[in-house]
């Protein structure tokens, strides 16, 4: 699913207009993105985590010329499934059924 069939999905789930539901699912991506900006964690019960994590420098290598290469340290973001998500996608049922 990409952010355009999401928008649909909404739009059609809570019965307003695709405007209304493009401005809902941009809220909620602004939402999460400033929040970890600042490092905070966002949960969602039943579907999984997000967190950033810092990586540290390390040395590499440019696969090209061979030269080794300091690699910066660097943060990403890491989600974490939930639970009650991975027992639906294993299972094949309904999330929030799997027990």
């Amino acid at each position: 699913m990409n952010k355009a069939e999401l928008i649909t999905k909404v739009s059609e789930k809570a019965n307003v207009t695709q405007k209304v539901a493009k401005v809902i699912v941009d809220t909620l991506f602004d939402g999460m993105r400033e929040s970890l900006e600042k490092g905070e964690r966002i949960e969602i019960r039943g579907f999984g985590s997000l967190v950033v994590r810092n990586y540290g420098g390390y040395k590499g290598r440019n696969p090209k010329t061979g030269e080794i290469v300091d690699v910066p340290p660097k943060k990403l973001p890491f989600f974490k499934v939930g639970k009650e998500l991975k027992e639906m996608v294993n299972t094949g049922g309904a999330l929030g059924t799997a027990q």
